[in-house]
């Protein structure tokens, strides 16, 4: 794509089942000044605890999603608009990738698309990164506040609005923004990787927990003897 612009990343994950329909590439950004109370992933708070990654690397990751199938592409944190030139550029870069006659179509006939989650409100979103945001199909936007828990899929507290931005975006989008969760929904994607050096076996949860679902969490693991140690929800 020939661009130098670069992005500071704390993770990535395919495929990513809880966050936007389909199975779809999960890009998390590294940093953010929000820092909202309650928030399941800390870990992705301090600008300096990630990966500095060519965004020429990230859609490399996305050209192999597309061949494998993805229904789309999720880019949360940490804060994606705290990085508004890296964004941009992987926003667009995504787009055209998507646009290339090689993709096959998804289950509903459309292109994969690009859903972006923001702590800021809409009418705090620079000029930049209003443009930084342009490619994508679907913004959700807002603080999470875990004293206002919700059951709109895809939010993670009733505050949060979820905007389609495109004509894509309310095809895809449209019929589920009023929607609640079901049993049918996936809550929390559980990812166990390699056991480390150190025997500990490192977990990522991927998704938005309902209430307790993380205390739960945390208890089951206790009474099965695999306690959880500096889980990324903990102070």
């Amino acid at each position: 794509m020939g661009t130098t612009a670069r992005l500071d990343i704390s993770g990535t994950h395919l495929p990513l089942l809880t966050l936007g329909p389909g199975a779809r590439l999960g890009v998390w950004v590294q940093g953010c000044v929000l820092a909202c109370p309650g928030c399941m992933s800390r870990h992705t708070w301090d600008p300096a605890g990630g990966t500095r990654v060519p965004v020429a690397d990230l859609l490399a990751l996305w050209r192999a999603a597309l061949e494998r199938g993805a229904s789309g592409l999720t880019v949360s944190g940490g804060e994606p608009c705290d990085q508004p030139a890296g964004l941009g550029a992987f926003l667009r870069g995504a787009h055209d990738l998507r646009r290339a006659p090689s993709v096959r179509p998804t289950p509903d006939g459309g292109a994969p698309d690009l859903l972006v989650y923001t702590g800021y409100e809409e009418d705090e979103l620079t000029t930049e990164q209003r443009a930084a945001l342009g490619p994508a199909d679907a913004v959700v936007t807002g603080r999470f506040r875990v004293t206002e828990p919700t059951d709109l899929v895809w939010r993670g507290s009733a505050n949060q609005r979820m905007s389609p931005r495109t004509k894509l975006g309310r095809l895809r989008y449209g019929p589920h923004l009023a929607r609640t969760r079901d049993p049918r929904d996936v809550g929390l994607q559980v990812v166990v990787d390699r056991r480390t050096e150190d025997g500990t076996w490192p977990v990522r949860l991927f998704g938005i927990p309902r209430p307790g679902d993380l205390t739960a969490l945390e208890r089951e693991g206790a009474r099965r003897g695999l306690p959880l140690s500096a889980p990324s929800w903990r102070p």
